[in-house]
């Protein structure tokens, strides 16, 4: 079965249009003939995305029962069984209804394309699970319902719907999104205009940086190797000295000229580097790229110019920016053409820019070539070939029998630089050819083979074994030398890779992109013995280029996992690396069972805990009222006294007093438990909250002016226990006496805000640090204090667990001028909410 054709309608805010949007599409599609059906749509109750639901044919909702209230979600198998070829599904990050077969909405989706189903869906930038942290910085709300990244980066097609901040925030104030009692705290908190800017950048950021990778695979998978400049991309060689930050800073001007243009700083460990790194500089100039907004790579090349052009276009990179070169003129006319020449002629369509610098020209010696390529080795041989009768015309024109040892060291300078340049075998071969000619042009007698004097004859055997040892002596300091510049680059990789770790990145994620970026893999998989737990870059995206099937290497990992390179042949000298990553990703995948279990852990410890805790309460707290009581009782029941009418009321009132304390602890008791268990009984209702605050009050038995109250009558009504909530507001307000300076009384206020009604507990005592206030919600929590008689340090962990059950929340604030502010947060009803006029 083809799987089914998923498109996700994408805003930055509430408000923009998604849904109006998509019942748009839904409408244009069915009016093609298609068949159409709507799974879920979310109104709002706003008309003007009700009105678009007129024509279309609407599934009816499935209703699930969660400890007595009634809920409605999309029912996921009549729409299975319908089987249409369209169908509409509001809210992708919505969490379903407890007892649902699927706890998200986006998994009901995944069953629907499974079945063949093409879907419309939506979805707001704040659910996107890695920008989650994001929005919270921006708006200061936390979002509760996310979706994974990789759920609608699968989508097949994604539409942001644009919106300007003013134009929604003109839409809002019209109405059009919220009902008229809450616009006035929106436009002030979540949809300020810097708020509404700052989502719709993200948004359209997120999209961008999704294209590109979609244009990325589909560059792969069609063999596309040439620059498409959908996008700037500046790449920065850094050299690994002092001259990096220049270029950096050059780079990042040139990326800002374009939007969106994007900076990657990449440094080539190699034998023939750019210059010798220095680990300090290059730590310095990756903190100043990632401050700049780019990104650091690091590669192992044997090339430099190679790796660097390689780079450029795996990123599709529009420009190149790499130093001008340290070497002197005297320098490059010794050692030929240099990195800059050979990037430029490989560079083919992606501009080079070659940036001047302070270290720029600086006088420096010919630079020993450790690594001794094919190409020095044929260099070794044409100098062999071509300066060996030069020098012999040379010195058989200026001949004289008494300068057989000048000639003999002559040629032994010829041998030596040689060697230098090609190593041992062009070497050898110039002492030969050396030896066969002064033989035959220098000894006597001259133009033979043969050699009259014996000392001529130890004279050139000599020569023949100074040349060997020499060759010999440079080649194995070649060997070691590249081995040298290996281990220091396979170091200075490792170096990097750790400090990724150290900077916090997912140790896993970081491991396997940085084994991709050093082996200059296509794309790197990380499995467990049963699933797959980590991939880096394109997997098989599109169909494969005809004749270039990649390779493919398995390296085993302990309990069973693999590690699935796919890209080039892996060779030898590669596997010391290669194991280094093998041994740090088996690291930190223990790390990471340990930490699984470590979790699993925790909620036994909890539970342990709070049964210690239980256990302290109930043999000190418990034990007051009831010996109290019992005392009172005891002492009624006494033969042996006569207790005046006086005397037994009082002892009948404490009795009374410690009766009602031992009930109220052991309630509490009962109700921690329950809500450990999930057991809790809530009967949710809709009412006002200005009917629950002066219950509340009213319980606490307050006089005139102990607590000052402004709780509007006009607020939207809540979807609420009333009784639940009573003692969380009873709870909350006695602390809020409790601490309270008698001048200054607390103050209990409410507001409605979005979609929710808050109230407000607000008091000027010495507040609770923000270090202390998760403690402050744990069960059996006094934070020092020691008066025992107020209580079992219950209050605050059973308001904060009934407000949560009922779908809200309790959280601690600092009140302005010093002091705490307890806010209780409610969703409000449903049948609360104004109709208002057309958006999503």
């Amino acid at each position: 079965m083809t799987e089914g054709f998923l498109k996700v309608y994408l805003g930055a805010a509430p408000g923009v249009g998604k849904t109006f949007s998509m019942l748009e599409e839904g409408r244009r599609l069915r009016e093609q003939g298609l068949d159409v059906v709507v799974g879920l749509v979310e109104t709002h109750g706003r008309s003007g995305t009700a009105s678009m639901l007129e024509g279309l044919e609407v599934l009816p909702r499935r209703r699930v029962s969660h400890r007595e209230v009634d809920l409605e979600e999309m029912d996921i198998h009549a729409l299975i069984a319908r089987a249409p070829q369209w169908a509409l599904v509001d809210e992708l990050a919505h969490s379903n209804a407890p007892g649902s077969e699927n706890s998200k909405r986006w998994q009901d989706v995944r069953r629907l394309l499974d079945a063949g189903i093409n879907v419309l869906s939506t979805v707001n930038i704040q659910h996107i699970e890695s920008l989650n942290d994001v929005v919270q910085s921006i708006t200061g709300v936390v979002q509760r319902e996310t979706i994974p990244d990789s759920v609608l980066r699968s989508a097949d097609q994604i539409e942001v719907v644009d919106l300007a901040p003013e134009a929604l925030r003109a839409r809002l104030a019209g109405g059009d999104v919220y009902p008229a009692g809450t616009i006035d705290a929106a436009l002030s908190n979540y949809f300020r205009l810097g708020n509404l800017t700052a989502l719709r950048e993200l948004a359209l950021l997120w999209l961008a940086d999704e294209v590109d990778v979609a244009l990325q695979a589909y560059r792969d998978g069609h063999g596309i190797r040439g620059k498409w400049e959908a996008r700037e991309r500046v790449v920065v060689a850094l050299p690994g000295g002092s001259e990096g930050e220049t270029l950096i800073r050059r780079g990042a001007r040139i990326a800002a000229r374009t939007s969106g243009g994007q900076l990657l700083a990449l440094h080539v460990s190699s034998p023939d580097g750019l210059a010798e790194s220095d680990p300090g500089a290059l730590a310095q100039q990756r903190a100043l790229v990632e401050s700049l907004g780019g990104t650091y790579h690091q590669v192992v090349g044997d090339s430099t110019p190679t790796a660097l052009v390689e780079f450029a276009r795996a990123v599709n990179a529009t420009q190149l920016v790499i130093g001008v070169s340290r070497r002197s003129r005297l320098t490059a006319f010794l050692t030929g053409q240099g990195i800059g020449a050979t990037v430029i002629r490989a560079s083919g369509d992606i501009d080079v820019h070659i940036v001047s610098h302070a270290a720029a020209g600086t006088l420096q010696l010919p630079r020993s070539r450790g690594s001794l390529t094919w190409k020095q080795r044929l260099l070794g041989f044409a100098v062999t070939v071509l300066v060996t009768p030069l020098l012999t015309l040379f010195l058989t024109l200026v001949r004289r029998p008494e300068a057989l040892v000048s000639d003999v060291l002559a040629f032994q300078l010829l041998v030596v630089i040689v060697a230098l340049v090609g190593g041992l075998w062009p070497a050898v071969t110039a002492a030969v050819i050396a030896g066969f000619c002064l033989d035959f042009f220098f000894v006597v007698p001259f133009y033979t083979v043969r050699i009259a004097d014996p000392a001529h004859l130890v004279t050139l055997l000599i020569f023949l074994l100074v040349g060997v040892l020499v060759s010999l002596v440079v080649d194995r300091s070649a060997s070691r030398s590249r081995a040298a510049r290996r281990s220091a680059a396979e170091a200075e990789t490792l170096a990097t890779v750790a400090g990724s770790i150290i900077r916090g990145e997912n140790a896993v994620e970081a491991l396997a992109n940085r084994l991709r970026e050093v082996f200059g893999m296509a794309s790197v998989v990380i499995r467990s013995k049963d699933a797959v737990l980590f991939e880096s870059g394109a997997v098989a995206a599109g169909p494969r280029t005809p004749n270039r099937t990649p390779n493919r290497t398995v390296v085993a990992l302990s309990e069973g996992g693999q590690i699935i390179l796919t890209g080039r042949e892996l060779l030898a000298s590669d596997g010391r690396i290669l194991d280094a990553f093998v041994a740090q990703i088996d690291a930190a995948l223990e790390q990471r069972d340990l930490r699984e279990q470590a979790q699993g852990i925790r909620p036994l410890e909890e539970a342990d805990r709070l049964r210690t805790a239980l256990l302290a309460a109930v043999g000190h707290d418990l034990r007051t009222p009831l010996s109290s009581a019992t005392a009172a009782v005891s002492s009624l029941r006494a033969t042996d006294v006569r207790w005046s009418e006086q005397d037994r009321d009082e002892l009948l009132e404490t009795a009374e007093v410690s009766l009602h304390r031992l009930a109220d602890l052991v309630a509490d008791l009962l109700d921690a438990s329950r809500l450990q268990a999930g057991v809790l009984p809530i009967s949710l209702s809709t009412v006002g909250m200005d009917e629950i605050a002066p219950l509340a009050l009213d319980e606490l038995g307050l006089a005139s002016g102990q607590v000052v109250v402004d709780v509007p009558a006009s607020l939207p009504e809540v979807r609420c226990d009333p009784a639940l909530v009573q003692r969380v507001i009873v709870n909350l307000v006695s602390n809020a006496l409790r601490y309270s300076p008698v001048s200054t009384p607390p103050l209990v206020t409410a507001s409605s805000f979005g979609d929710r009604v808050e109230l407000r507990v607000i008091d000027r005592g010495p507040g609770i640090p923000p270090a202390a206030r998760a403690e402050a919600f744990q069960p059996f929590q006094r934070l020092g204090d020691t008066d025992n008689t107020t209580g079992i340090g219950l209050g605050l962990a059973l308001s904060n667990g009934f407000m949560t059950a009922m779908g809200g929340s309790l959280q601690a604030e600092d009140t302005p001028g010093g002091g705490l502010t307890m806010v209780v947060s409610l969703p409000i009803a449903a049948s609360a909410v104004v109709s208002p006029a057309r958006t999503s």
